[in-house]
């Protein structure tokens, strides 16, 4: 079940609408953008990732490297390399280490109408330090009294972790450091205190026991967390059942908190479901999407770098109708809305 209603000029964005960070790169998908609302803009905050111009028969890539002129070193293998092992386009493993096909930063994005976005031509946020040598991705923003906290995947070597900036402007940016550690991503902020606490929801992932699973922590201050609750869990045989992981800040309603998320299933199809939780108790979830509220059903979200994916980090809220935008085939990126009515008749509560 699809209930979606696509923007007629799908894609907005796309990787040839967003110049190169610097010459000898170019930007192959916008991906997942955190989405705000400043000085009566609508602002995207786009994942853009970015590679060499591929040379015949070898695959290359950029790693930061402070020591490199100018901060990046590009790695280059020939495909036919008995050491280097190819998952899916988006990564490699060479000599037993895993590497990115692409470095991704950060960039704004502006419209005045919520259609028509101008992307700047620099950089917003990039990686700095060792835990973010291989980029940061899918930053998701929370307006938490009056300043802008911005959570985003950082990736290294040392794993895939989650880290945390704040802004009141756009224009200056403070780092709060790790708030996560390897390996999490997906982390979602509650845009309000539930009582005296903060509200976070994270994806921890396990490959032995568990799985990729939503779940709940809390904070007094957004950098430190604990008190951490196993939310949502993967379901055998449903559109769900490989991994799932948190969308943007759930949206408070009259019946809950609705929190949309995403789903993949064996075949990593990527779908929007929804879960409903308990006002003053988000550990409590009231009611659950069994079929998805959104699927890979246009041609742009089929086919693509990673084709069959819808995936929202962000969205916007007036009233009734709440707007996504949304990273489709991991390549472009597009809008569609809800009725957030709608999405709550179709959730199946609870037993």
């Amino acid at each position: 079940m699809d209930i979606a209603t696509r923007f007629e000029r799908n894609p907005i964005l796309r990787p040839s609408d967003c110049l190169p960070s610097r010459e000898g790169l170019e930007v192959v998908c916008l991906l997942n953008p955190g989405v705000f609302k400043y000085n009566g803009r609508i602002g995207l905050l786009l994942r853009v990732a970015e590679r060499p111009r591929q040379n015949e028969g070898c695959i290359s890539f950029p790693v930061l490297a402070p020591q490199a002129l100018g901060g990046i070193e590009i790695m280059e293998f020939k495909k036919d390399d008995p050491d280097l092992g190819f998952g899916d386009p988006r990564g490699v493993i060479y000599k037993g280490k895993s590497y990115l096909t692409t470095l991704s930063h950060l960039r704004l994005a502006w419209s005045d109408d919520g259609i028509n976005f101008t992307i700047e031509a620099k950089p917003a946020l990039i990686g700095h330090g060792p835990f973010e040598s291989f980029g940061i991705e899918d930053c998701r923003v929370a307006l938490v009294e009056g300043r802008y906290w911005l959570t985003f995947t950082a990736v290294s070597p040392s794993g895939i972790a989650v880290g945390l900036i704040s802004t009141a402007d756009w224009l200056s940016y403070e780092r709060h450091g790790l708030i996560f550690h390897p390996t999490n991503k997906d982390v979602a902020l509650f845009e309000e205190k539930v009582g005296r606490e903060y509200f976070a929801m994270h994806r921890p992932s396990s490959v032995h026991i568990g799985g990729n699973y939503i779940w709940l922590a809390r904070s007094p201050d957004l950098v430190h967390w604990g008190r951490h609750f196993c939310l949502a869990q993967t379901r055998d045989n449903m559109w769900d059942c490989q991994r799932i992981g948190a969308g943007a800040s759930p949206i408070r309603t009259d019946e809950g908190w609705l929190a949309i998320y995403h789903g993949a299933d064996d075949a990593s199809r990527y779908c929007l479901g929804a879960l409903l939780l308990d006002i003053n108790d988000p550990e409590k979830i009231l009611a659950r999407s069994i079929q998805p509220i959104m699927e890979p059903i246009a041609p742009y979200e089929q086919t693509g770098f990673f084709g069959n994916v819808v995936f929202t980090n962000g969205h916007v809220v007036d009233g009734d109708k709440v707007t996504i935008y949304y990273g489709a085939s991991d390549e472009v990126i597009c809008g569609a809305t809800f009725s957030i009515n709608e999405i709550l008749a179709s959730l199946k509560k609870s037993q």
